[in-house]
């Protein structure tokens, strides 16, 4: 039988042997097995910062992407008033303005029918746009039609071949 010194040594062995091998060390000596794996751990944790970093910078780009798109909300006003067909309130924010955006939005609600009654417009570095209006007798517009409409007018601004809205109709005078 083996002594219990002689099985804790073979144990011992057989552990360096196995951490020579994680660690992809070609050393002979017991002592430079544990070298080559304090520079193995030490490899892994310099790996492990740089995994974290781009982490986090994937993370503020998907943040950045998804604040950059425009956020529309649009609510009915209950009561209508002005005899009216309803009353709507339409909020747009975006933390990129672009030329011709508040002239292609309200373009947009002109041409659902919807007069603009008061609005309130920040278009310096970033967009937002509050906008009290009501319908029109001819035609009853639902919310998601103008916020459809209003996502479709923010769009055509932003696209690189409209480069905003140069043509101006007599009306957009009087509303600004």
């Amino acid at each position: 039988m083996m002594s219990r010194e002689r099985k804790k040594a073979a144990a011992l062995q057989e552990k360096l042997q196995l951490l020579r091998s994680l660690t992809h060390s070609h050393a002979l000596s017991n002592t430079s097995i544990i070298m080559d794996a304090s520079k193995y751990i030490k490899e892994l944790k310099q790996k492990v910062v740089l995994l974290n970093q781009e982490i986090a910078c994937a993370q503020q780009d998907s943040r950045s992407r998804q604040s950059s798109y425009p956020t529309v909300k649009v609510e009915t006003l209950v009561g209508g008033g002005g005899g009216h067909g309803g009353s709507f309130v339409v909020s747009v924010f975006s933390d990129k303005s672009c030329p011709g955006l508040l002239v292609s939005i309200l373009q947009a609600l002109d041409e659902l029918g919807l007069s603009v009654l008061e609005a309130t417009a920040t278009c310096a570095d970033t967009f937002r746009l509050e906008a009290i209006g009501g319908e029109n007798l001819v035609e009853k517009v639902d919310e998601q039609v103008i916020k459809q409409a209003v996502l479709r007018a923010i769009r055509t601004a932003r696209s690189p071949h409209s480069g905003g809205t140069t043509e101006h109709d007599d009306d957009d005078d009087d509303q600004m």
